[in-house]
């Protein structure tokens, strides 16, 4: 294993999805044995637009720590950990605000993607900006920073997003003279954009998503509503798969061979088969893929106690880290470490 360190978060907001699972997960699954490996739940993140809905946040967190562990993100392997249950990471946002001009701050892109989320018209999405909102990417740099992570893993579109950090990390070593905070880099992944059943991104605020945790029955309801080949009237008409929406796309992740995937196609283009049953067989393909996961995950949440072990285990890990980190900054800012 790499002596790097890797660092990555979520926010609490509710189950994931195929999405969450194709787009991050499977990729921390594999980092986690190349790199020394810290994946965060960032509650504090989730407040900074979910102020008013606090009480959503602790069981998301324990439904985002089943999703996790039930997919293979191994705490033995990882250091996973709650972003609240590491208080060093606030105080080095503190410290670190101390010297981030505000201009930087406001033309972040993480910032202006949050703020957008606040409300379409732009006047009034900056009269909901909240002190936290603001600083968000310190924030976000600090949850970097505290580990001294030197990878992060993100898709080519969200390199800017790094760029903040890597900023802080160097005005910091800067200001001090020293070679303290690495400058964090992407770790770039393959991101494959999954669409939901209606044809747009697959997200949980469109109420399209496909999760992780759904029963096999929810799944086979909701790949039936998939938008298929707009083109075909009747079930006799011969359908095209590369005007397939939804379901071509998602049998191309998980057809298990080559030799499905052109039955599939043959079968669609030559009106052998329905969109419906169709859809059918993808429903059995993701259930089948998931089978183990899900049944992993049942076995988990009944047993809460071992959850709560596996995450308080992870957040000592994460403190001890956290911990060195800012006797460290503090040492080297002439401020007394008590």
């Amino acid at each position: 294993m790499s002596s790097k360190r890797i660092m990555s978060g979520m926010r609490p907001t509710g189950r994931l999805h195929l999405g969450h699972y194709f787009g991050a997960l499977s990729n921390w699954i594999k980092f986690q044995g190349q790199y020394q490996s810290f994946f965060s739940i960032v509650d504090w993140h989730a407040l900074t637009t979910k102020f008013q809905n606090t009480r959503e946040v602790e069981p998301n967190i324990w439904e985002i720590a089943l999703d996790w562990l039930c997919v293979g993100i191994d705490p033995e392997v990882a250091t996973v950990y709650v972003q609240s249950a590491v208080p060093e990471i606030a105080e080095l946002h503190l410290l670190l605000s101390m010297f981030t001009p505000h201009n930087w701050v406001e033309r972040e892109p993480t910032l202006k993607d949050m703020v957008k989320m606040l409300d379409s018209d732009e006047s009034a999405a900056k009269e909901k900006v909240t002190y936290g909102l603001l600083g968000y990417p310190v924030l976000m740099a600090s949850d970097i920073l505290t580990f001294k992570g030197e990878l992060v893993p993100v898709g080519k579109d969200q390199e800017s997003h790094l760029e903040f950090a890597r900023d802080v990390a160097r005005r910091f070593n800067n200001f001090y003279n020293v070679d303290f905070f690495p400058e964090p880099k992407p770790e770039f992944t393959t991101t494959p954009l999954l669409k939901g059943v209606d044809g747009q991104k697959m997200g949980k605020s469109f109420n399209n998503d496909i999760k992780i945790a759904d029963t096999e029955e929810d799944t086979i309801a909701k790949v039936k509503k998939a938008i298929t080949d707009r083109t075909r009237i009747a079930k006799s008409d011969p359908g095209h798969t590369n005007l397939c929406e939804v379901p071509w796309p998602l049998y191309q992740i998980f057809a298990s061979d080559k030799a499905l995937l052109e039955k599939v196609k043959g079968d669609c283009e030559s009106a052998a088969i329905g969109c419906v049953d169709c859809k059918v067989q993808l429903a059995g393909l993701i259930n089948e893929y998931f089978r183990p996961m899900r049944e992993k995950r049942k076995a988990l949440a009944a047993d809460p106690d071992q959850v709560r072990k596996i995450i308080a285990h992870g957040n000592q890990k994460a403190r001890k880290v956290a911990s060195q980190t800012l006797h460290d900054v503090r040492e080297i800012m002439g401020m007394i470490n008590w």
